[in-house]
């Protein structure tokens, strides 16, 4: 009897030892996770602060941005002109800064009103029966059977091209993958025990879309809105380079890229160059973005 309790000591200081060696184990993924965490809402900001940037300081160029100086025409890049100057003596600077600004407008009001279309779509194709779920569907399907691009000309061309041709064809024209994502969430949450018990409390159907269904598919929503803004920003500058879009005398990164065309082989390559890369960055930012806030909202990629 002597010899084992003489023994329990030694093990409890042993467990004890163990426990306290276990515990930076323990702590190590949490403290990952929050360090992750932390990055990707800093990754998060930094994009946002960026895009708000260039909104701002191409409104602020917008005069900037069609003045003419022939005396400085054709002018490669320098300290005095950064991206040069055009064949009129446009800074290439301003020009594109304020192209960027006006594409990001596009896609704002774009890629909101698509975001909306896709919200009343997809739920009435959860919510609103049979019949109205195969006439959407349907529907979804038909506008993803046609290519975006040549649905988004003829929707512009019919409406008269300009701001407002192009902001209206690219939000007619990206709801359908969404309005899908949203309807596919919803009928999956209808499913749950939450809603079952809603309804045995009594409470009506709109209380329940209200209360229940749409919190939990506004994650997807604000994801899938933020993700839209790359596809609306290309495709504005795409029809626009085709010539469907925005009317030349309006600075945009697509007319930049159409009229730098005549001037490539002249040698003047800072035309393309320089507006074509800002384009690809602004594009990255907003998938950045989208991609961080996806990362936080999702819980099951907040996990990484």
């Amino acid at each position: 009897m002597p010899d084992l309790a003489a023994s329990r000591p030694a093990h409890s200081a042993h467990s004890v030892h163990r426990g306290t060696d276990l515990l930076p184990i323990l702590h190590a993924p949490r403290a990952r996770l929050l360090n992750n965490r932390r990055q990707t809402v800093v990754v998060l900001v930094v994009a946002l602060l960026l895009l708000a940037a260039v909104v701002l300081t191409g409104r602020l160029l917008d005069g900037a941005a069609q003045q003419t100086d022939f005396t400085a025409k054709n002018l490669a890049p320098s300290l005095q002109h950064l991206f040069g100057t055009d064949w009129m003596g446009r800074d290439m600077l301003a020009r594109s800064l304020a192209g960027l600004s006006t594409s990001v407008l596009v896609g704002l009001l774009a890629a909101g009103t698509s975001a909306v279309l896709a919200l009343l779509l997809g739920t009435a194709a959860a919510l609103g029966g049979k019949k109205a779920d195969t006439a959407i569907t349907w529907l979804i399907d038909l506008m993803m059977g046609i290519p975006h691009i040549v649905l988004l000309i003829l929707i512009s061309f019919a409406i008269g091209r300009g701001f407002w041709g192009v902001t209206i064809g690219v939000a007619l024209t990206h709801w359908p993958n969404l309005a899908r994502l949203i309807r596919a969430e919803i009928l999956q949450c209808k499913e749950s025990s939450f809603v079952a018990v809603a309804r045995k409390l009594g409470r009506s159907p709109v209380r329940i879309a209200l209360d229940h269904l749409l919190p939990y598919v506004f994650p997807q929503l604000l994801v899938g809105l933020v993700l839209l803004f790359p596809h609306a920003i290309l495709h504005e500058a795409a029809i626009t380079f085709l010539g469907f879009g925005l009317p030349p005398e309006q600075p945009a990164i697509g007319i930049i890229l159409s009229e730098s065309m005549s001037y490539l082989s002249a040698g003047m390559w800072w035309l393309a160059l320089f507006p074509g890369l800002a384009l690809i960055a602004t594009v990255f930012l907003f998938d950045r973005a989208g991609s961080n806030l996806r990362t936080l909202i999702d819980p099951h990629r907040s996990q990484e």
